[in-house]
């Protein structure tokens, strides 16, 4: 094997596929990255057995072939190399040189062939939507999936497809964040997808907002195509809560005001909140207030903002974190909350459309 090319270009390509390499294993090989040089490409694939990511890039190939390289210390050596033509070529004994203008390193590559091969997935049954709106609903959603392995599918974002519709939903006990959009598919499914698998390939989606991402799916796998890269992911099996028998059907007080004033003055209340057990906020909401408060054994804060109230007036205390992380993903000016006893989840959500709702379990108030 023997090619050359831009050391940047490479540099990127392997940004692309280093999120896949597993940091966790007893498997030597799964800390490479495969390269394999072939007509006028460069294929980078990465894979931790969860998740694979599949790049080609362009190159100028002078001999084809394949090979597995370190990933951390072959990224470290293109990442300093100087601006000029890299040259890389496949000596005896895995000896891999590595050759940039005065500068030249010899490192031990591996077997390619005990690289493991990436699932093959069908493409014919494949969905198609927009990055720009995928972006956002990912963006919307996978902040709410829960952190901890206890509940594994809980760490999952839930594709529901019907028709044209896709909707996705995270939940991790505390909260819930569901998105509903539009895409090109007359195929149902309904799957849950890691959260982690989403967050790469929010990452790996630079396009223009309206270029496609194809999505294809199997029982267990899944497979983003965005231009010349692919990532194949395993699902999270299990069966995913209930969302629409916990979202409430009506509500006894809403409230509207501005999500800025709103996300500013929790912010502020949670810097005392933090210094408690639980970054406990209150809300007292009567008439045409809201007024927020929060306590520690360091002080108080007390916020007032003006709002509209539909309803009747309630007291319900909050996390803030949760609040605060849902008001960062609404891009509505205005938002509605909606409440219906202090024990109940309160539910905000924008006013110009109904395609988000995120609702937050309240905590119980007691000496106050």
């Amino acid at each position: 094997m023997k090619f050359s090319c831009n050391p940047k270009e490479l540099m990127h390509s392997i940004s692309i596929v280093q999120k896949a390499v597993s940091s966790k294993t007893t498997l030597p090989i799964l800390k490479g990255i495969f390269l394999e040089a072939y007509e006028q490409n460069l294929r980078l694939v990465a894979t931790d057995m969860d998740m694979g990511i599949d790049h080609v890039m362009k190159a100028n190939i002078i001999e084809e072939g394949s090979i597995v390289v370190d990933a951390r210390l072959f990224s470290e050596i293109i990442k300093k190399l100087p601006d000029s033509n890299v040259e890389i070529n496949l000596k005896d004994n895995n000896q891999l040189l590595i050759k940039c203008a005065s500068t030249e390193f010899n490192i031990l590559s591996q077997d390619p062939s005990e690289f493991p091969e990436l699932p093959e997935i069908e493409e014919e049954q494949t969905h198609e939507i927009s990055q720009g709106l995928f972006k956002n609903m990912i963006r919307q959603t996978v902040f709410a999936t829960a952190q901890d392995e206890t509940r594994p599918i809980l760490t999952g974002v839930l594709m529901e497809i019907e028709d044209d519709s896709l909707n996705m939903v995270a939940l991790d006990g505390y909260r819930v964040a569901l998105r509903k959009g539009k895409m090109e598919t007359y195929l149902n499914n309904k799957v849950v997808i890691p959260g982690k698998t989403l967050n790469e390939i929010n990452r790996i989606m630079t396009g223009d907002d309206d270029e496609k991402i194809k999505i294809s799916l199997t029982s267990n796998h899944a497979l983003f195509t965005v231009e010349n890269t692919k990532l194949n992911s395993r699902l999270l099996e299990g069966e995913f809560i209930n969302y629409k028998q916990i979202l409430p059907k009506d509500f006894k007080s809403r409230v509207k005001v501005n999500s800025k004033d709103l996300l500013n003055s929790i912010e502020r209340a949670s810097l005392l909140g933090k210094e408690g057990k639980n970054n406990l906020v209150k809300f007292t909401i009567n008439d045409e207030k809201i007024i927020i408060n929060s306590n520690s054994e360091l002080g108080n804060v007390h916020e007032e903002i003006n709002i509209e109230l539909e309803g009747e007036d309630i007291q319900i205390a909050f996390n803030a974190k949760y609040f605060i992380d849902a008001l960062k993903v609404i891009d509505d000016e205005d938002i509605y909350l909606e409440f219906t006893t202090n024990l109940s989840p309160g539910i905000i959500k924008p006013i110009t459309n109904d395609n988000s709702i995120y609702l937050v379990l309240p905590v119980r108030l007691s000496s106050y």
